[in-house]
C-alpha cells in the first residue's frame, strides 16, 4: 500500500433519514444513520468497517458512492486519468459532482452487494450481467465485450462457457464470484464490499475472501470492506474502523485493533468472536440494555448507557476522536486509563 497517497477521504459525512408523521407527513425528527464520520483509505489497502447491525455502516458505503444522497459532508476521491504520455490523478469532490461527472466516476468506484441472489438479474445471462457495465460505458463491439467477459470469469474462478447460463443455475458462492466479476468490468480503483460473504457458507466464505485478496494484488484494488464478522476482517483488512450508532469510535491498523483495543465497545465485539476450539473458553462481555435509537441518540458518549466503565463525564461530554498511538484513534475519555486487553481467542485462532 502506498500510504503517501490517500485514494478516498471522507470528511464529516452525515446521512439523516426524515421521520414523518401526521396526515400531511410533516418531518418531526430524523434517523441519524451516519452522524459525522471521517475516513481515509490509502491506495491499494483494505479498510474494514465493522459494527453490529443497524450501526450505519452499509448506509455509509452507499452514501460514499452517492447511491443515496448524503445529508452533508465531503467525499474526496483521487480519480485516475490516463493519457498517451503518463498516468495521473486528480481530486474529485464526489458530493459536488454533477450527473455527467458522477457517471464517469462509476468506472472507478464499484460495489459488491451482500445478497448474491437479489443482486443479479434472474432474466439475464451471466454474459449479459458481467458485460452490461461495458455496454453502458461505450463498448459497443460484441466480440470485444465477450472477450472481456471471458477474461473476467476466468479471473474469478469460473469458466467461459458459463456466459450463456442464468443466475439460478449457480450456487451462492458462484453467484458472488459473478458479482465480483461484474464489479471488475470497468477496471475500478475502489470497490465497496457490503458484507460480501455473510450470506455464504463458512467454507465458501474463505474461498471468496482469498479470491478477493488475490484480485486485489492482481488489479491493485482498494477495498472498503463492510461487515460484522471480525474473523473475516482480521483475514483481509489492513486497517479497521469500528462504528457504533452512526459514529466511528475507534480506528487503527488491524493488528493493533485485535491486540490492543482501546474502546470498550471494541473490547465487547472481540469477546463475541467464536473460536473453533472446544477446550478454549472465552470470557464473553455482555452489554447491558438495548441499542439506543438513532432517532434520539444519547447525549455525550453514545456508548455510555451500555459501557461498564462509564463515569460521570461520559453522559455530559462527547469524547474527542483523538490519536493515542501511531495511526490509532479512539473516541473515549478514559482510553489511556482503561488498559483494555483482548478477551477473545481470535488471535489464537488466527
Amino acid at each position: 500500500m502506498n500510504r503517501n497517497r490517500v485514494l478516498l477521504e471522507v470528511r464529516s459525512l452525515k446521512k439523516y433519514f426524515p421521520v414523518r408523521k401526521g396526515i400531511f407527513l410533516r418531518t418531526v425528527n430524523h434517523v441519524r444513520a451516519v452522524d459525522g464520520i471521517d475516513l481515509q483509505i490509502g491506495e491499494g489497502e483494505t479498510l474494514g468497517l465493522v459494527g453490529e447491525s443497524g450501526c450505519g455502516k452499509s448506509t455509509a458505503g452507499r452514501a460514499i458512492l452517492r447511491l443515496i444522497e448524503p445529508t452533508s459532508g465531503k467525499i474526496l476521491f483521487q480519480q485516475r486519468t490516463q493519457s498517451a504520455e503518463a498516468e495521473s490523478h486528480r481530486t474529485v469532490d464526489v458530493t459536488a459532482a454533477a450527473a455527467g461527472e458522477l457517471k464517469s466516476l462509476r468506472k472507478h468506484m464499484q460495489m459488491i452487494y451482500q445478497d448474491p441472489y437479489s443482486s443479479l438479474n434472474s432474466r439475464m445471462t451471466i454474459g449479459s450481467i458481467v458485460g452490461e457495465p461495458l455496454l453502458v460505458n461505450g463498448v459497443r463491439n460484441l466480440a470485444e465485450r465477450e472477450e472481456r467477459v471471458r477474461e473476467l470469469l476466468v479471473a474469478v474462478g469460473l469458466m467461459p462457457e458459463h456466459m450463456s447460463r442464468y443466475p439460478h443455475e449457480f450456487s451462492g458462492g458462484q453467484r458472488q464470484r459473478i458479482a465480483i466479476a461484474r464489479s471488475l468490468a470497468l477496471r475500478p480503483q475502489l470497490i465497496i464490499c457490503d458484507e460480501p460473504v455473510s450470506a455464504l457458507d463458512v467454507s465458501i466464505q474463505a474461498q471468496v475472501l482469498n479470491l478477493m485478496k488475490n484480485l486485489q494484488k492482481k488489479f491493485y484494488l482498494t477495498y472498503l470492506f463492510i461487515t460484522h464478522d471480525l474473523a473475516a476482517v482480521r483475514h483481509i483488512s489492513d486497517r479497521v474502523a469500528v462504528m457504533y450508532l452512526g459514529k466511528i469510535v475507534e480506528s487503527a491498523p488491524a493488528k493493533e485493533i485485535f491486540e490492543n483495543p482501546a474502546h470498550p465497545y471494541t473490547e465487547a465485539l472481540l469477546s463475541a468472536v467464536p473460536v473453533p476450539d472446544p477446550d478454549y473458553r472465552v470470557k464473553r462481555i455482555l452489554l447491558s440494555g438495548d441499542v439506543p435509537s438513532p432517532v434520539d441518540p444519547p447525549q455525550g458518549c453514545r456508548f455510555h448507557p451500555r459501557c461498564r466503565y462509564a463515569q460521570d463525564r461520559c453522559p455530559a461530554q462527547e469524547p474527542e476522536h483523538r490519536e493515542i498511538g501511531p495511526d490509532h484513534f479512539v473516541s473515549c475519555h478514559f482510553a489511556d486509563q482503561l488498559n483494555l486487553q483482548p478477551v477473545s481467542g481470535i488471535n489464537r485462532a488466527a
